[in-house]
């Protein structure tokens, strides 16, 4: 079995083409022959499978050390169809902090479809205790928060899933399988908005569920299969080379992310910085069994001496943007941007004052992104507005 790093250059063999090629080809193929009627076919029509999707499908099963994956044409299609596992009528309890449009997609489609869900704070073993009912089929949740970056553990949470035979389902895409691979920790589905760490150059829209089970990752493709959002050989192939440098990625992200946070704790206009690399933060001793890195993902809240929006506004080499995971900084104000669509008390609810800040840090030199917040900071005191 070779190292993680090495399955990120080379992944499973593919051995489909005679020309001695070294990347996978780009198959654009919509239909293919049968060689004869009663004949077993591999591959019959592009929705039901292809082969460059299916060789980057094998490589980031092998990545996340689990059964059989599925690629989708964008995160939100992937956790669609790992909700479509269930029927209506079904429980889910899910974390009290999730991406937005998850949350939109839960409340505004699926309760529409029978599903019922109950937020709770899955830290606390009480809270989650109580959520179970005798119709709750799963527990989903993101095990670093978006935004404020709470830790929860994976392992606590499947051990008590397993005890009451529930399923797990882990949307891992703030740290990527190069830092937790929570199939390994008991999670039995893995999501990913592969246009974040994974695809990493903000020029690619994917999706990918894992599954453990063959039962489960069954019922998957044929949701894929059924509903057709798939991930083209195209954009299978832009994957395919995006994945080949995540650890190189990552590794400069952490060092950057890490540079920042020591950097805003010295600031008086920031109150407080979110960020679970840090010793003194509640998950850091999780993330230090669990997981390789807490990401490079950092939020902070600004004192009232700072006009949030123009200290946004007026950074120049952070990029306002929702996504993360790429090799630029981007920035984002989650009241006005990412959780735009919760009221202000859902937002207050979920802790998202409008002070918040979130940066999503790549792999410029810190130096240089340092310098931009200084001066942003300086353009955004209310003082000398």
């Amino acid at each position: 079995m070779a190292e993680f790093t090495t399955n990120l250059v080379h992944g499973p063999a593919v051995n489909d083409n005679q020309t001695g090629a070294v990347a996978t080809p780009v198959y654009k193929a919509t239909t293919y022959a049968f060689s004869a009627i009663g004949a077993p076919v591999k591959y019959d029509y592009s929705r039901s499978g292809n082969p460059t999707r299916l060789a980057v499908e094998k490589q980031l099963a092998t990545l996340e050390g689990g059964g059989q994956a599925f690629t989708f044409a964008s995160g939100m299609a992937a956790i669609h169809a790992a909700l479509a596992i269930f029927k209506a009528g079904d429980h889910i309890i899910v974390g009290n902090q999730i991406y937005g449009g998850t949350f939109r997609l839960f409340h505004q489609f699926f309760e529409r479809w029978g599903l019922t869900f109950t937020s709770v704070d899955l830290r606390d073993p009480d809270q989650l205790a109580q959520a179970v009912q005798k119709n709750t089929k799963a527990i989903y949740f993101e095990p670093v928060t978006n935004p404020l970056l709470e830790v929860i553990s994976v392992r606590q949470v499947t051990d008590f899933a397993k005890a009451h035979h529930l399923l797990t389902l882990v949307d891992n895409t703030f740290l990527s399988p190069a830092l937790m691979q929570p199939l390994k920790l008991g999670a039995d589905i893995v999501i990913h908005s592969a246009t974040k760490y994974l695809a990493g150059h903000s020029e690619l829209s994917a999706g990918v569920v894992v599954a453990n089970d063959p039962k489960l990752a069954d019922q998957v493709y044929f949701i894929q299969n059924a509903l057709g959002a798939i991930l083209s050989p195209e954009g299978a192939n832009e994957l395919t080379r995006g994945i080949k440098t995540l650890q190189l990625r990552i590794n400069q992200q952490q060092v950057n992310a890490c540079q920042l946070v020591r950097f805003l704790k010295s600031r008086t206009e920031v109150d407080r910085v979110y960020y679970p690399g840090l010793p003194d933060q509640p998950g850091y001793a999780i993330l230090q069994t669990e997981a390789k890195g807490a990401g490079a993902v950092v939020a902070f809240e600004l004192t009232a001496s700072q006009d949030p929006v123009k200290f946004v506004n007026h950074l120049r080499l952070f990029t306002r943007a929702v996504s993360l995971g790429a090799v630029e900084s981007l920035v984002e104000l989650p009241s006005k941007m990412s959780h735009a669509e919760l009221s202000p008390t859902e937002q207050l609810a979920a802790g998202i004052k409008p002070g918040l800040i979130r940066l999503a840090v790549g792999i410029e030199d810190a130096k240089d992104l340092i310098t931009d917040l200084s001066q942003a900071f300086t353009k955004a005191n209310k003082k000398g507005a």
